[in-house]
């Protein structure tokens, strides 16, 4: 399970704490959404360095990376409980695909991409 605590410390971002509906989830191993799967401690780590190098002007700490394409959920320093939707590798200035308000809507999106995903996959109505 992830050690958000240690997480916190080795992402190095001052007074970063993951939001209370995150821990939440992480709590009731809320992990894996077919398309979007929440990222372990090591894969936090390794993307979190590439996108401070492809993207130096934003703060952004990624938690869940989507299956199909190189989207990440991240949260962003100074954006509160935002959840930023990043398409990782696109040019700076064109990285940013959407916004939820916070880690319940993001997970409420997620949730129903999966029952689309998995409807359509095996053609149920």
């Amino acid at each position: 399970m992830m050690n958000i605590k240690t997480l916190e410390d080795r992402i190095g971002f001052d007074g970063f704490y993951y939001p209370k509906s995150f821990r939440k989830a992480i709590e009731l191993n809320l992990l894996d959404f077919d398309l979007w799967y929440i990222m372990n401690e090591e894969r936090v780590l390794e993307r979190l360095k590439g996108l401070k190098n492809r993207y130096p002007n934003r703060n952004l700490i990624p938690f869940a990376r989507r299956d199909d394409n190189d989207d990440i959920a991240c949260f962003e320093i100074g954006k509160g409980e935002k959840v930023e939707i990043i398409h990782d590798f696109a040019s700076r200035g064109y990285e940013q695909r959407t916004e939820y308000n916070d880690f319940w809507a993001w997970l409420v999106e997620a949730t129903r991409e999966m029952v689309e995903y998995n409807r359509v996959r095996r053609n149920e109505p």
